[in-house]
């Protein structure tokens, strides 16, 4: 039987992870946009892998059950790499609470059902996650435990309680790590593990959207006054992912890597301290 990685989200980080986890498996790959899943298999299948393409929209429990439906008609889902979204630039709050909050805890639920033991799987969060002020207990128990279809009408994520798109998308990527946090646990018993990583800014076309939209000068700033000095690479992102999704990580379920250069560490504790 195929051994197949599910791959949603065409962009670099996804193309990067995949490519240290496909060796000798065949990839579904999904994508939004048609055209985006087209060109990221055309660069993948010349690297060397097997590809097949959908179209998913996340949002849409009927769109991500027939995605699952096409993975497991093909074999048994070994790896699981999400990395789809939208930046806070990119949407209203609606569609970013709608595509990365609920859409990820979709994914999360429904390949859990399916994850083959000894699977794996990793979600792409964020460093904003972290920069979100701690939640009460009963927030975080909320947002890592609600039926997904119960999800979008807690309290705290209504209208009046999201300042703007930033802090829509900050509660969605801690709403990731929490989530994967507890998905762990049914993952677990299937014999398999899930993890999220959190990266900084990240060269990609999402991070230029952002590094050139209006809250541009903000990244910069932020790039420059991290230890590290720089922005990071898809394939600094695809190092860590290869080693959770890989036997070196298998006593590694459940949590949740920060990988920002150091933007978070001084954003509490240093040059990028609020004033």
């Amino acid at each position: 039987m195929k051994k197949i990685v599910v791959l949603i989200g065409a962009g670099s980080i996804g193309q990067a992870i995949a490519r240290r986890v496909s060796a000798g498996k065949h990839i579904v790959l999904a994508d939004l946009r048609e055209e985006n899943a087209d060109a990221a298999a055309k660069t993948l299948s010349e690297a060397g892998f097997d590809i097949t393409t959908a179209k998913v929209d996340v949002s849409s429990r009927s769109s991500v059950e027939a995605l699952v439906k096409t993975a497991t008609s093909l074999g048994e889902i070994t790896d699981v790499i999400h990395s789809a979204g939208v930046s806070p630039s990119q949407a209203p709050v609606e569609t970013i609470l709608k595509v990365d909050l609920y859409g990820t805890a979709l994914l999360l639920e429904e390949f859990g059902k399916v994850i083959a033991a000894g699977g794996s799987g990793v979600v792409i969060a964020s460093q904003s996650g972290h920069r979100l002020p701690g939640l009460t207990p009963e927030q975080n128990k909320a947002l890592a435990t609600t039926p997904v279809e119960e999800l979008l009408k807690l309290p705290m994520l209504q209208p009046d309680q999201i300042k703007d798109t930033l802090h829509a998308y900050q509660i969605s990527k801690r709403c990731n790590s929490l989530r994967v946090m507890a998905e762990a646990v049914p993952w677990g018993k299937r014999g398999a593990r899930v993890n999220t990583i959190s990266p900084g800014i990240i060269i990609t076309p999402l991070a230029k959207d952002e590094l050139t939209g209006p809250r541009g000068a903000g990244y910069r700033n932020m790039i420059e006054k991290s230890p590290a000095g720089r922005a990071g690479t898809p394939d600094e992102v695809g190092n860590v992912a290869a080693l959770l999704m890989g036997q070196d990580g298998a006593f590694i379920t459940g949590s949740d890597f920060l990988m920002d250069g150091g933007v978070t560490a001084s954003y509490w504790f240093g040059e990028l301290a609020p004033k």
